[in-house]
């Protein structure tokens, strides 16, 4: 049995990564291909721990660096339980974030140099990519205005729209120099748009 495929979902905030993560793994399973899903930070005991602490809006003050650290370990322990062994075992993974969220927010959104989150990636990834990164993007306005909570959401959805316009920069110069492994959708359309991209990209991964 070959090596499964790693297949990526990215954007911010209510650009419905989880929505569509969960659709494309259903609809794989129906082709008769073995899923595996994930998410970031999450995913392990490991990472459901960190990611309550990194999305908790009562922790205030959190240096970025200290926020890049604790992603990267939730990724470790996910790599390490979750996505090798998936690979290796021969099914595909579907993840909802992964590398270039680090790039997009602890790096363009909060001010970390680059080569601090590409060291890590180094030491982290092991030269482990995505066969294909599928950026969900849309305005900022569309992805806040869904994600509207009277309560002021988690840590990160508290940000103003300042810090989401240089995330979306962050990913859309990822996906601009990343190559053939790079699929950007307009995620502002409707929901049966969306999904007939993504349905179109995966399944030409697939040979579908």
């Amino acid at each position: 049995m070959g090596r499964g495929r790693f297949v990526v979902l990215e954007g911010i905030e209510g650009a419905g990564k989880s929505t569509h993560s969960a659709f494309l793994a259903g609809w794989l399973r129906e082709k008769g291909i073995a899923v595996v899903a994930a998410r970031e930070p999450g995913g392990t005991a490991l990472g459901e721990r960190l990611r309550e602490i990194l999305l908790d809006p009562e922790v205030t003050g959190m240096p970025p660096l200290a926020e890049l650290l604790l992603m990267f370990a939730a990724r470790s322990a996910s790599l390490n339980e979750v996505i090798r062994p998936a690979l290796e075992a021969g099914s595909w993974v579907i993840c909802d974030r992964f590398v270039d969220s680090s790039y997009a927010y602890q790096s363009r959104g909060r001010g970390i140099p680059p080569e601090y989150v590409q060291a890590l990636e180094q030491q982290v990834l092991d030269g482990l990519r995505p066969d294909l990164t599928i950026l969900l993007d849309a305005p900022v306005s569309v992805g806040l205005s869904r994600k509207d909570n009277p309560q002021g959401g988690d840590r990160f959805e508290r940000e103003s729209r300042e810090f989401f316009e240089r995330v979306r920069a962050g990913y859309l110069d990822r996906a601009a120099v990343g190559g053939d492994s790079y699929c950007v959708v307009d995620a502002s359309r409707s929901l049966e748009a969306v999904q007939t991209d993504l349905k179109d990209a995966v399944g030409e991964l697939a040979g579908l």
